[in-house]
C-alpha cells in the first residue's frame, strides 16, 4: 500500500479494532510531512501496513489515547504497542524490519543525525510561512530558510555525494524530504535557487521509487493549505 484514500477519522468515530497479525498500523494524515516519512520508510523496506488517516482538525477522543500529543504519525503493532514521534517511528522501523536505511557504522549514523539536526530549523520555518499566508512580511523565515539550505549545500559539496549519506538514499534523505516536495506548492522554490548541489539532490529524490509513489499533486498541496489554515474540518479529506 503506497498511498491511502480513506477518509480521515474524526470526533465522534469508533477506534478501530486490534492490528491483524503480520501488519503495522500507521496513524497518519493525507498531507503531513511528518507522517510521510514514516510512509516513506514503510514503502522503501517493503513493510506491509494499513493507514488510518486522523483528521487533525477535529481529532477523535480515542486518538490521544495512542499519543497524547494528538499528533501524527502514530505506529501501532499487532501487540498493541504504540509508536510515536516521527523520527522515533522511522528509527523503530528501521531497528525492527530488514533493509537497513540508517548505516550500520556509529559515526555514519552520528553524522545523518547531525543533518536532522541542522535541517530541523526547516519545519517551523515552514509553518511560520504558511500560517502567515499573504498578508506579512517572510522575508525572515525565507531568509532563515535560505541560510540552512546553504549549509545543507555545504555538507553535499564537501561530501561529494549525490544523497546526504553517500551515493544512494539513506534515512537521512527520507527524513528530510516531504518539505522539499512542498517547496513549489508553497511558493517557496527559489530559496534554493543559490544551491546547485540541492537542487541536483531534489532531481535525484524525484526519481527514487518510493519518492514517486508517495509525490502529492502540487495543486491538490495548495488547496489542503488554504483549508487548512482556513480551520476548515473538510481540509484533511481534500479530494476524497
Amino acid at each position: 500500500m503506497s498511498q491511502d484514500s480513506s477518509k480521515s477519522l474524526g470526533k465522534g468515530s469508533s477506534p478501530p479494532g486490534p492490528v491483524p497479525d503480520g501488519v503495522i498500523r500507521v496513524y497518519s494524515m493525507r498531507f503531513c510531512p511528518f507522517a510521510q516519512r514514516t510512509l516513506l520508510v514503510l514503502k522503501a523496506k517493503g513493510i506491509k501496513h494499513e493507514i488510518i488517516n486522523i483528521n487533525l482538525k477535529n481529532k477523535p477522543d480515542w486518538f490521544f489515547k495512542k499519543n497524547p500529543f494528538g499528533l501524527v504519525p502514530v505506529l501501532e503493532t499487532s501487540q498493541g504497542q504504540l509508536i510515536y514521534e516521527s523520527v522515533i517511528t522511522c528509527e523503530y522501523l528501521d531497528e525492527t524490519y530488514p533493509k537497513k536505511l540508517f548505516p550500520e557504522d556509529p559515526y555514519e549514523k552520528a553524522f545523518q543525525k547531525m543533518i536532522l539536526e541542522l535541517f530541523s530549523k526547516v519545519p517551523p520555518l515552514f509553518k511560520d510561512l504558511m500560517a502567515g499566508g499573504n498578508g506579512g512580511d517572510s522575508s525572515a523565515q525565507k531568509a532563515g530558510l535560505q541560510t540552512v539550505f546553504s549549509s545543507l549545500e555545504e555538507v553535499l559539496t564537501h561530501q561529494r555525494t549525490a544523497f546526504f549519506g553517500g551515493n544512494t538514499i539513506s534515512m537521512i534523505d527520507y527524513l528530510i524530504w516531504p518539505w522539499f516536495e512542498r517547496l513549489s506548492a508553497y511558493g517557496i522554490a527559489h530559496c534554493v535557487d543559490h544551491t546547485s548541489k540541492l537542487k541536483l539532490w531534489i532531481a535525484a529524490m524525484k526519481k527514487d521509487p518510493t519518492v514517486k509513489a508517495l509525490l502529492r499533486e502540487e495543486k491538490a498541496l495548495k488547496n489542503f493549505l488554504h483549508l487548512y489554515f482556513q480551520n476548515s474540518l473538510e481540509a484533511c479529506d481534500y479530494g476524497l
